[in-house]
């Protein structure tokens, strides 16, 4: 009968004699996964691990709240002045449900984020051309140490004269704010590039462009990130003081506004608010300065 004929009724074909004395054929033997227990043990690990590490780091902030909590309840501080943290979560719930909260927070965002974004795109090249290049360096070095030393919260008053109590000095306050941070530390990082680098970079007859792109920037990055971080920090400081000088919305002005009327709970749920935001904001920050320095070794190994 035919293999095809066989296929059709259902019957299994014939077994192929293998000549006498002949060596066996070799069976390929494939790797077994790993044993089920031990997976769900690994998996087991990671996860008390990540639970004991978030305990870990929320120790302190839940101590914290503890002691908000308790300290207004038992007469330790006058709770006229600092409502237990259960009033002020209250308070906070029912600005976010009026839509306050995120009317005023998306205007604070809005003028941050401006003003931080303006002063990163300047000072990040112009801190580049500083650190790399001796003769720009030697121009503008004066300015900087006139303009550096001098606190950003004093010259609002410069800046509301100059450019009027709208939107335009708000931002501009977070720009000059942010921009020194930012600067400094690229003109720092450039400049601590680690020599034996640059000598073995040459060495290589890379040109100047190439040079900065494959050595500078990558060397450059973690010191420049640091001083990215801060400046998102200042960013929101600022941007609070500035928002209680003639501002009709914003974090700043419910702190303010909330002062005045006396409304303490609702006045500590905004710093509650911005101290959330610019905890939101570093993380991002973090996880893009891993995204752009992943090539980096740990120094644990």
């Amino acid at each position: 009968m035919s293999p095809v004929t066989e296929a059709g009724t259902g019957l299994a074909p014939h077994p192929v004699a293998r000549p006498q004395g002949a060596a066996p054929q070799p069976v390929a033997v494939l790797a077994a996964p790993p044993p089920r227990p031990e997976r769900f043990r690994s998996a087991v690990r990671r996860s008390a691990y990540a639970l004991v590490k978030a305990g870990t780091t929320s120790v302190a902030v839940v101590a914290l709240v503890l002691l908000w909590e308790t300290a207004p309840r038992f007469g330790l501080v006058d709770r006229t002045f600092l409502p237990p943290f259960s009033e002020v979560a209250q308070a906070w719930w029912q600005l976010a449900a009026g839509g306050q909260l995120s009317a005023n927070a998306g205007a604070s965002l809005t003028r941050s984020l401006s003003g931080f974004g303006i002063a990163v795109a300047f000072a990040v090249p112009l801190g580049l051309l500083i650190g790399w290049y001796r003769p720009v360096a030697d121009l503008l070095g004066p300015l900087l140490e006139v303009f550096r030393n001098t606190a950003a919260l004093a010259l609002l008053p410069v800046f509301v004269l100059l450019l009027g109590i709208g939107e335009t000095s708000k931002i501009s306050i977070v720009v000059y704010a942010c921009t020194w941070p930012v600067l400094l530390s690229t003109i720092s990082a450039v400049r601590s590039v680690d020599p034996t680098l640059l000598r073995l970079a040459r060495s290589l007859d890379l040109s100047p462009l190439r040079l900065f792109q494959k050595v500078i920037l990558p060397a450059s990055v973690p010191a420049v990130f640091t001083g990215i971080r801060l400046a998102g920090a200042v960013s929101v400081l600022v941007l609070v003081a500035a928002e209680m000088i003639g501002a009709k919305a914003g974090l700043g002005h419910l702190i303010n506004t909330s002062q005045y009327n006396f409304a303490i709970p609702q006045m500590y749920a905004g710093i509650i608010t911005i101290s959330a935001i610019g905890v939101a904001f570093n993380q991002l920050l973090v996880a893009l300065e891993r995204r752009l320095s992943s090539w980096r070794v740990p120094a644990n190994g």
